[in-house]
């Protein structure tokens, strides 16, 4: 079986002026199918940088990202977007969501931009949105919701096209205790039922230690990786 996610001596480099800003330096890992990993780091060590270069939301400045065999860097910018929309879901720590859509609205137009050709699965849809325990808010527009459940809806976005990854950055950042409790259940959820890869930035060690593997990074650097919680090999 082929990792779902190589990481090849991935750098980034940002120029402030005259003056080159690594953000990352020769990120290298793989990530097999079925597997949550967790990334973690201080603030300024380049987690965020990794993550919107996976999700092909920038390009490295060197090396390359292969997705499911595809390599990024070869991709044309459509077939980078249509890789998003098809293989990968996205769950943010600001939450993006549409103001004036519903929740409901926002999880249902990710649906819609995916480019599927089959209809929206409801019975799949009442099914997530029990399961994040928000069927009782759907008809409301992001502001008037917590942020707990702002967080849940971007999940049920994230989970609705049924993406083979899950690229979650920093998803509990912004939540109290109970709330990113939720939130990590059903990202452990994802992963063992719906055998999807998931991989999750955080500064959290606690939300960390839920994956199988741990990659730190410090610096723009992966400096060590771990062992989590993880059951990998019983999945």
């Amino acid at each position: 079986m082929q990792p779902i996610i190589v990481a090849e001596n991935v750098s980034k480099i940002y120029h402030a002026g005259k003056i080159e800003v690594p953000a990352l330096r020769n990120a290298s890992f793989t990530i097999e199918p079925g597997e949550f990993v967790s990334i973690v780091g201080p603030s300024g060590s380049g987690k965020s940088t990794l993550f919107y270069i996976l999700g092909g939301l920038t390009q490295p400045t060197s090396g390359r990202v292969i997705i499911d065999s595809a390599d990024f860097s070869s991709l044309t910018d459509s077939e980078r977007t249509r890789m998003r929309k098809t293989k990968i879901g996205f769950v943010f720590q600001r939450f993006n969501l549409l103001p004036t859509l519903t929740a409901i609205q926002n999880i249902e137009i990710a649906y819609e931009i995916s480019g599927r050709n089959e209809p929206l699965d409801r019975s799949y849809l009442e099914h997530l949105t029990n399961l994040l325990g928000i069927s009782g808010r759907l008809e409301h527009r992001p502001s008037e919701l917590s942020g707990g459940e702002q967080q849940r809806v971007a999940l049920a976005r994230a989970l609705i096209t049924h993406p083979a990854i899950v690229l979650a950055d920093e998803p509990t950042g912004n939540l109290d205790s109970k709330n990113s409790e939720a939130v990590l259940d059903m990202l452990s959820r994802s992963n063992r039922e719906l055998k999807q890869t998931v991989l999750m930035i955080t500064h959290n060690p606690e939300a960390a230690a839920i994956a199988d593997r741990i990659l730190h990074m410090r610096d723009g650097q992966i400096v060590s990786i771990e062992a989590g919680k993880g059951q990998l090999a019983t999945k």
